[in-house]
């Protein structure tokens, strides 16, 4: 199994060591780990690490890549918020895939309980096509390797009237036409919306655009480790999918499911 999404405590919003992560890993049978804690930016600082603390962190994932090489496969990435300035001095390190989100609509964080009283000022239609748009504009940046939870925008159970195939139309076909690949993250059913990130009917369109998936639990905890990861292994083989992809030094390999 693989499980690329995943994060440590210098976001300040985890638990656990790098250590106890890959211990539940492997126990759990999992063959390549990669960790893809929160890029910094000058944005939201206290739920990220500090421009400062980027070489710390790689020099951790160094240290366990080389304790655990006999036992495990670990990956080094970035989850960088796609916002109108990426900062060059996180896609400049050399690592093995970025991790591309929209967890901001403007200076809006959608997905935090700190602002979830926004929703109710809202359109929720209006919100789903922005979030769509923005997703779009993060595929075509071709800044990133891996969209991350494709969906999440429906974090807290809120769901447009329209439909959602026709919202994420051209930002699924601006992933494919940029060859990203695209996780299916599971941190979706420890939430209120209770079901992976993306949704079946999405993974379906997933499917047929011939995109590239892998795995991820957004682990912020030892216990969140390979959370759910068999039976979204389950669905993506029921959909369809006969492979998943995983990046070193940021080019694709590939397991055959």
């Amino acid at each position: 199994m693989i499980d690329l999404h995943n994060h440590t405590i210098l976001c300040n919003h985890a638990n656990d060591s790098i250590d106890e992560y890959i211990k539940k890993a492997i126990k759990k049978g999992i063959k390549i780990y990669g960790f893809s804690d929160h890029a910094p930016m000058n944005y939201d600082e206290k739920y990220r690490m500090s421009f400062d603390e980027m070489d710390i962190y790689e020099k951790w994932l160094d240290k366990v890549k080389e304790k655990y090489k006999d036992k495990i496969k670990i990956l080094k990435g970035y989850e960088v918020d796609f916002t109108p300035e990426v900062d060059k001095r996180v896609l400049d390190r050399k690592v093995d895939y970025f991790i591309g989100s929209v967890h901001f609509l403007d200076n809006w964080g959608f997905d935090n309980p700190e602002f979830l009283s926004e929703w109710s000022e809202r359109d929720v239609d209006d919100v789903y096509k922005e979030y769509f748009e923005l997703v779009e504009k993060m595929a075509v940046s071709k800044m990133f390797d891996i969209v991350g939870h494709l969906d999440l925008i429906k974090v807290f159970g809120h769901r447009p009237k329209n439909d959602m195939k026709i919202i994420a139309k051209k930002a699924i076909e601006a992933i494919a036409d940029n060859k990203m690949a695209l996780e299916i993250n599971t941190a979706g059913i420890r939430k209120k919306v209770n079901e992976v990130y993306p949704s079946v009917e999405l993974l379906e369109m997933i499917k047929k655009s011939n995109i590239d998936i892998t795995f991820g639990s957004d682990a912020h905890s030892k216990s969140q480790v390979g959370f759910y990861l068999k039976e979204s292994y389950e669905l993506a083989k029921m959909i369809g999918f006969k492979r998943i992809v995983y990046f070193e030094n940021r080019e694709k390999r590939y397991f055959e499911i």
